[in-house]
This record gives structure tokens, C-alpha cells and sequence, in this order.
């Protein structure tokens, strides 16, 4: 059962959506990995097959724990989601958000465990890929190259947070986070050239980061006061990247993006 984050399983958690066969113009995990490589046709019309029949997931929802046993992937092809680890005090850190297009390590059915949880931060289309469904998958050799290259971006990822909460200040981190999530989520089509939504709680952004959620608000109003970003009603709008990157020393080339992206 699926249940909600940190809290036992709820009934009724999931719904499942009607319309949920994405064509290729708008399909987040077919754009971002056509980012890596040139996708035949048939690797494409595979991709947007295996995209389909998402379903509706509320926001603050466990899709895994720690402890379960992985059967398949989960793919987020709209909202939010983490990948998390609980103390036995209860407090929580956000190692990776996981957005539109993203999907959980493919190898993960190789263990016999989840060494961390995996929960909605907002209300998401997710879908599960069962094993079967994945051994097909990078049987091709186009979809498993761009697979890898996917993880490899992932695990660049990881290194780059590892170093914002352990040398980056707390204003840089929250600017640093901000750079990263506007240029991911163009990648895939979510995110206008300054403009992208923030479906997440300053709690959220404190676990992140590692600070409190007082401490968040008081960065978040910096950031105002300096003229460099304003977030209303979970909408991010940079008002001066160019400073903004500065700020965070925000180098993009751990994402890997390239031409492909700019396109």
C-alpha cells in the first residue's frame, strides 16, 4: 500500500487518471532522454507506450519506503517528488526532487531493499514500470545508452547538493537549488524562461537544505529584498538569473544539458 510520508499507508491514495496518454510534444521522460541521444522511432513510440496509463498521487504520499522490497520504477511525469531518509527523531532530509520526466534508478529492482523513501512533495502522475517492462527497455541499445546517461546526471546531481549543504552558504544554497530546478524543468518544457512553479512548503526547503523553516522564510525575503527572485502562491519567478547564478556559483555543466537542451 501506498502511504502517506512518514505516516501509516491511507486508503484511497491513489486515483487513476483518465487521460493520461501523453503525446510526444509533451512527454517529459521522452524529452529528457532526447536530451542525451537521437531516439528511433520505434524507441520513441516504445518510450511513449510505457508512458501511459499514469495515475493521480496526493501530495505527502510514500510511493516506497525504506525497508520495501523495489518491484519496478517509479516515474514522475507531473509534480513533485524526493527521495528521502527519516531520523528516529523524526527529522527528515531531501536528498534529490525528482519533476516532471524523472524517473527512480532503473537497477533498483537489483536490490533486495530500499535504503531510502520516495514520497510526492506535491500532487503528481506517476506510474510504476514493472521489471519485465525495463529488462525490454535497454534491450535497445539507444533507450539504455540514454538510460545511463540519465543515471550518471542523477548521481552528478547527488554531488553537487553534497557540496551545497556541506561548503555553500545558506543564501547560496536556496539560490543554487533555484538555478537547478529552473534549468531542469525547461529541459522538459515545465519552466518559462524566468517562470517555473514550486509546488513545495518552506519545511520542504529547510529539509533540503538543511536549515529550519524560520531560517528558509528569512532567506526567502533576502532574496526579495535584493531584487533577484519572488515566489507567490507556489510560482517562482527569477527576476535577475544573470545575478542570481552569481550569487550561488551556479555552473550548469554537472547537468549535462548541451545543445540538445538549448534546442
Amino acid at each position: 500500500m501506498i502511504g502517506t510520508a512518514g505516516r501509516p499507508a491511507r486508503e484511497g491514495a491513489r486515483e487513476i487518471m483518465t487521460d493520461s496518454r501523453p503525446n510526444a510534444a509533451d512527454n517529459p521522460f521522452l524529452r529528457k532522454l532526447e536530451r542525451f541521444v537521437d531516439l528511433p522511432e520505434a524507441d520513441r513510440a516504445a518510450l511513449l507506450k510505457v508512458s501511459s496509463n499514469a495515475y493521480a498521487v496526493r501530495a505527502g504520499t510514500d510511493l516506497i519506503r525504506e525497508g520495501d522490497r523495489p518491484a519496478g520504477v517509479f516515474l514522475i511525469l507531473d509534480g513533485f517528488a524526493c527521495r528521502y531518509k527519516l531520523r528516529a527523531s523524526g527529522t527528515r532530509q531531501i536528498m534529490a526532487y525528482l519533476v516532471s520526466g524523472d524517473a527512480c534508478d532503473f537497477d533498483v529492482a537489483l536490490l533486495e531493499a530500499m535504503d531510502h523513501s520516495i514520497a510526492t512533495l506535491s500532487d503528481c502522475k506517476v506510474l510504476r514500470i514493472a521489471p519485465e517492462t525495463i529488462r525490454e527497455l535497454v534491450q535497445r541499445p539507444a533507450i539504455s545508452s540514454a538510460l545511463r546517461k540519465s543515471m550518471l546526471v542523477d548521481e552528478a546531481t547527488l554531488r553537487e547538493w553534497l557540496l551545497n549543504v556541506g561548503r555553500r552558504s545558506s543564501i547560496e544554497r536556496l539560490a543554487h537549488l533555484f538555478c537547478e530546478l529552473h534549468l531542469r524543468l525547461r529541459a522538459v518544457g515545465r519552466a518559462d524562461e524566468d517562470r517555473f512553479d514550486l509546488p513545495v512548503t518552506q519545511q520542504d526547503l529547510a529539509d533540503t537544505t538543511g536549515m529550519t523553516s524560520v531560517h528558509v522564510n528569512r532567506l526567502l525575503r533576502e532574496l526579495r529584498q535584493k531584487g533577484l527572485i519572488e515566489l507567490r502562491q507556489k510560482h517562482l519567478t527569477i527576476l535577475d538569473l544573470p545575478r542570481l547564478r552569481e550569487l550561488a556559483e551556479f555552473r550548469s555543466g554537472y547537468l549535462h544539458l548541451g545543445e540538445r537542451a538549448a534546442a
